[in-house]
């Protein structure tokens, strides 16, 4: 009998790094089946997907409320499928308020139950970890950091490496980037990117806009590109230009095009998460901000265990670029400080030595590297 394996991928990134799995683990296991719940991407490489991964996606707390019930009846549903089946393994991709309820108990049933992307344990919710050892057989981390915190939890882990690391180039091409945007040399060039989300956006374009405004000021000849991911977002941003008198601004809004707009610029303004990691995976000077509800920022500030919130200050161990955030994050002080890499070359210089040190770090070949440790689960199985 092909080994059955079932898994769980939540959102657009989880469907990617499971499709890139999928894919890894047959190249040992060609009769391998894989199903649960998933996405188009993994479809493509033979997933059966009983519901799909948009049926996971939540925005906001309220939405996760509303949906509590749908949602619950998915994972019951599933999980007495899996009881059903008996796989050789489960593997939960990412969505762990979803993902970690369902490994304990598909543990508990003698399955062994693999997370692929840990919880920020290491951000805030560390007493989180007590349920991960309880419901996982192994953890499979992104950053070499996190695997200490699980040892020492007794809660067997590996890390992966970063699957953006894989993809993107050690030298990104700038001049390229800047022909495909169609973007002259003739002035510095500013990435601005607010967010994904909806409600990012609402809270930082503003800021972001009256940053860009005085840097305008200081710099004529400056172009400031804003990618942004949906229509909803592009709508709201161009309401803060309209609100900020603004429109008159050399500012580009593009559909998607962030690695472009990115690897085109000078220096890149971000919201905190994962596209501040692009940034320094792209070697780009960077400013990194973020602003949200005054009781939200009171309450995660209480819980964080780091002194940063930026992905590369938190994996390099010290403050390489600036965290202006809530209160601190005003148009003249992330002006200045976006300013400070235009006018400072060998500081920009530095920093694209460490950020390659970092991306060489990373660059494990995810998947690969994470099929050879699902593998023994699965050959014990079979045994």
């Amino acid at each position: 009998m092909p080994p059955r394996i079932a898994m769980v991928a939540g959102e657009a990134s989880g469907d990617l790094l499971a499709s890139h799995l999928i894919r890894a683990i047959r190249r040992h296991l060609p009769q391998a089946e894989f199903y649960g719940i998933g996405g188009p991407k993994m479809q493509a490489e033979g997933f059966k997907a009983l519901w799909s991964s948009e049926r996971l996606a939540v925005h906001g707390y309220v939405d996760a409320l509303k949906r509590y019930r749908e949602l619950s009846a998915i994972r019951k549903k599933l999980l007495a499928e899996i009881r059903r089946e008996r796989p050789a393994a489960f593997i939960g991709v990412d969505a762990p308020d979803f993902n970690l309820w369902l490994e304990g108990r598909v543990k508990h049933a003698g399955i062994a139950a693999i997370h692929f992307v840990s919880p920020s344990i290491w951000a805030w919710r560390g007493g989180r970890i007590k349920m991960i050892a309880r419901s996982v057989s192994r953890m499979l981390c992104l950053f070499p950091f996190e695997t200490p915190i699980y040892d020492k939890a007794g809660v067997p882990a590996t890390f992966v490496g970063h699957p953006l690391a894989d993809v993107f180039p050690l030298h990104p091409d700038r001049a390229a980037a800047r022909e495909r945007l169609n973007v002259p040399d003739t002035g510095p060039v500013i990435a601005l990117l607010p967010g994904s989300r909806q409600s990012e956006v609402r809270n930082l374009a503003d800021t972001f806009i009256g940053a860009a405004s005085l840097l305008a000021q200081r710099h004529p000849d400056a172009v400031f590109l804003v990618p942004l991911a949906t229509r909803e977002t592009r709508d709201l941003f161009e309401e803060a230009l309209r609100r900020n008198d603004a429109t008159e601004h050399p500012i580009r809004m593009l559909f998607g095009h962030a690695v472009d707009a990115m690897t085109a610029a000078d220096v890149v303004l971000v919201a905190s998460g994962t596209a501040s990691l692009e940034a320094a995976l792209l070697k780009r000077p960077m400013v990194i901000s973020y602003r949200m509800g005054k009781w939200q920022y009171r309450l995660m500030k209480r819980m964080a265990y780091l002194p940063w919130v930026g992905l590369p200050n938190i994996l390099c161990g010290e403050s390489l670029v600036d965290e202006l955030l809530q209160d601190e994050a005003t148009p003249i002080k992330l002006a200045d400080a976006l300013e400070r890499w235009l006018l400072d070359p060998a500081a920009c210089a530095a920093l694209a030595e460490r950020f390659t040190a970092l991306h060489l770090t990373l660059r494990q070949n995810t998947a690969d590297k994470a099929a050879d440790a699902i593998l023994p689960y699965l050959q014990a199985r079979a045994g």
